[in-house]
C-alpha cells in the first residue's frame, strides 16, 4: 500500500509539509477528498504533533483504575492514510489498558481501498483491536453514529470524525470526569489540521454555541471560567462542534441516543446539547484532552445538505424549544405555518422528553446559553412587499454602505425582516450571540430621503429606529413622520429605488405573522 509508519519524515511535529512538481494528481484529490490526500500518503501515520496543553494539564494526576473506551470512527470515502493515522494515533496515545476496542464504521464508501486494503491492514497490524462495521447503504452521520454506538462494548464511548489526530494524554482526564459523574457528555478540546500542508495549528480554548439556524460555532468561555484563571478547568459548553465527542455508553442509551429521524448530519450536535442540559445532564470541554480535526473544503454529503440542516433544525426546535422555536423559522427565513419542509414525526421525541422530565428550553437559555439573543417580541418577520413592486424584496443590500434596497425575492436572510413589538424593523440575518453584532435597524434620521440600515444602539435618537406598520398597510416613521416608499428611477438598479417620502398610500405586506399587535 505504500503507506509511511514510525517516527520522523515530512510533517514530523505537526509542521507543514509540501510535495514537489511531481505532485500532479494533487488537485484531483483535493477535489474528491476536501485535503491534500496525496500529501497525507508520503506523511507517517505515527508522526508526532505538537502537545498544546495547557502546562498544568502535564501536573495532574489521574486514577488507575479509569474505565475503558469504545473508540469510534465514522467515515465514507475518505484516504485511507487519512482513516489510519487516526487510528494510529489513538493507539499511540490511549493507555492500552483503557482502549477496549476501535470501531470503523464506513458508511457505504464506494472505494475500493477502503474494502480490502483496510481490512488486510487492520487485522494485520491490530488484530483484535480493531472491528470494521459496513452500512449496507448511505445512511448519513447520525444514524453511521448509532450503529457505532450498537457495535461498542466498552462502558465508554467516544465518537470522532476519521480525520483527527490525537494529543497525548487526551483520554486520562475525560475519563477521569467520565468515572465521578456518568451525565456528563465531554467534548476534546479541538486543534486544527490544515487541509493543504497537515500542518497542525492551536485553537483557542472556547466553548461551542450555535446561531438561531441551529449551525455550530465556536464563542468565548463563560465569565466565571474566565474568573477562574484555571485553564485546565472544565468549559461549560451549551452545544458541541461535533467532530468529537465521549459519553457513557449506557446513559446515552437513556437519553435517547442521537434522533434517528434527523437525516445525514447537521443540527443533530445542537440537539443533543439541548437535550443533555433539559434533561439533567451536562456538556463540557475538556482543554486537557486534546484532538485536531482536518477542516475539509468538501465534505462527502454536501448535496442537499442546506436542506437536512433545515430539516434537522426544525425536528429540534419542534421537540425541545417550546415558544422558542419560532426563531428557528424566522432565522431560516420560513413560515411557521406550512413551511414547506417535511421534518417527519417527532412523537417518539416528545415522548422521550416527557419519560425524562426535561426542563423548559427557557430553562436552559437562563443556565446554560444566557448569551443567546431572544427574539420573543418578534410581531412578524420575512420577505416585505410594496403594492408598487410586488416581486421585490426589502434587501440589506451590501453590508458596506447600510443603504436598504430593493431587490428581486429570493428568501435568504438578506430579505430576512422583523418587526417587533415596540416598533424596530430589522433587515438582515437573525443575529445570535451578544458576542456579535445584532441585525441593523431601519432607520430614518431625516437627513435625506434614503432609509439607514445602522446598529440599533448607535442612532441619535430612539424614534429614528421606530415605525408603525400593520400589514397591507404603510411603514410610517416615528420620528420624521415620513414613509418608506418605492419610486420608479431609471438611475436606481432594476429602476426602483427606496426612499422616505411623504406618504402617498403605497402599502406593504410582511410574509408571516407570530402574533398580531393589540391595539
Amino acid at each position: 500500500m505504500g503507506l509511511v509508519e514510525g517516527p520522523g519524515g515530512l510533517g514530523q511535529g505537526g509542521a507543514a509539509a509540501t510535495l514537489g512538481e511531481d505532485s500532479l494528481d494533487a488537485e484531483g484529490k483535493y477535489e474528491e477528498y476536501g485535503y491534500n490526500a496525496q500529501l497525507s500518503d508520503r506523511i507517517s501515520l505515527d508522526r508526532s504533533i505538537p502537545d498544546y496543553r495547557p502546562k498544568k494539564c502535564k501536573q495532574l494526576m489521574y486514577p488507575e483504575d479509569l474505565p475503558q473506551i469504545s473508540v469510534v470512527f465514522i467515515f465514507v470515502n475518505e484516504a485511507l492514510s487519512v482513516i489510519l493515522r487516526s487510528v494510529h494515533s489513538v493507539v499511540n496515545h490511549t493507555p492500552a489498558h483503557v482502549l477496549k476496542e476501535i470501531i470503523l464504521v464506513d458508511d457505504n464508501s464506494d472505494s475500493v481501498e477502503l474494502k480490502f486494503n483496510l481490512d488486510q491492514y487492520v487485522n494485520k497490524r491490530y488484530p483484535g483491536l480493531v472491528k470494521i462495521v459496513r452500512n449496507s447503504k448511505r445512511e448519513g452521520l447520525i444514524r453511521a453514529r448509532i450503529h457505532g454506538w450498537n457495535a461498542a462494548t466498552a462502558p465508554v464511548v467516544g465518537f470522532f470524525d476519521a480525520h483527527v489526530e490525537f494529543n497525548p494524554g487526551w483520554a486520562e482526564p475525560i475519563l477521569t470526569r467520565m468515572k465521578e459523574d456518568h451525565t456528563r457528555i465531554i467534548l476534546p478540546a479541538i486543534d486544527n489540521i490544515k487541509y493543504n500542508t497537515f500542518e497542525v495549528q492551536q485553537y483557542a480554548n472556547a466553548a461551542h454555541g450555535y446561531n438561531w439556524g441551529l449551525w455550530c460555532m465556536y464563542i468565548i468561555p463563560p465569565q466565571e471560567w474566565l474568573d477562574k484563571g484555571d485553564e485546565t478547568a472544565p468549559i461549560r459548553t451549551p452545544a458541541m462542534i461535533g467532530c468529537s465527542f465521549v459519553v457513557d455508553r449506557e446513559y446515552f442509551g437513556e437519553l435517547g441516543l442521537l434522533d434517528p429521524g434527523m437525516e445525514v448530519y447537521g443540527g443533530e450536535n445542537i440537539e443533543l446539547g439541548m437535550r443533555v442540559w433539559q434533561c439533567g445532564g451536562s456538556m463540557e470541554v475538556l482543554p486537557c484532552a486534546r484532538v485536531a480535526h482536518i477542516e475539509r473544503t468538501k465534505k462527502p454529503y454536501n448535496n442537499d445538505i442546506d436542506y437536512y440542516a433545515k430539516r434537522n433544525a426544525l425536528r429540534a426546535a419542534e421537540v425541545w424549544m417550546d415558544e422558542y422555536k419560532s426563531h428557528v423559522y424566522m432565522a431560516w427565513n420560513i413560515p411557521m405555518n406550512n413551511p414547506g419542509v417535511d421534518f417527519g414525526d417527532v412523537s417518539e421525541r416528545l415522548a422521550l422528553r416527557k419519560r425524562l422530565q426535561c426542563r423548559s428550553f427557557r430553562w436552559y437559555l437562563e443556565h446554560v446559553y444566557p448569551e443567546m439573543r431572544i427574539y420573543n417580541n418578534t410581531i412578524t418577520y420575512g420577505e416585505v412587499r410594496n403594492s408598487k413592486a410586488s416581486g421585490y424584496c426589502l434587501d440589506q443590500g451590501s453590508e458596506d454602505d447600510d443603504k436598504a434596497i430593493l431587490y428581486p425575492c429570493h428568501g435568504m436572510s438578506s430579505q430576512l425582516a422583523r418587526y417587533a413589538t415596540e416598533g424596530l424593523l430589522q433587515l438582515g440575518p437573525l443575529g445570535s450571540t451578544t458576542f456579535l453584532p445584532d441585525t441593523k435597524c431601519l432607520v430614518d434620521d431625516g437627513r435625506g430621503r434614503t432609509p439607514r440600515l445602522k446598529k440599533c444602539d448607535t442612532v441619535s435618537r430612539v424614534s429614528q429606529r421606530l415605525w408603525d406598520f400593520t400589514q397591507n398597510g404603510p411603514i410610517i416613521s416615528r420620528d420624521t413622520g415620513r414613509c418608506l416608499e418605492v419610486e420608479m428611477s431609471k438611475d436606481a438598479n432594476f429602476g426602483l429605488r427606496l426612499v422616505v417620502q411623504r406618504c402617498s398610500g403605497q402599502k406593504w405586506m410582511i410574509r408571516n405573522w407570530i402574533k398580531h399587535p393589540r391595539h
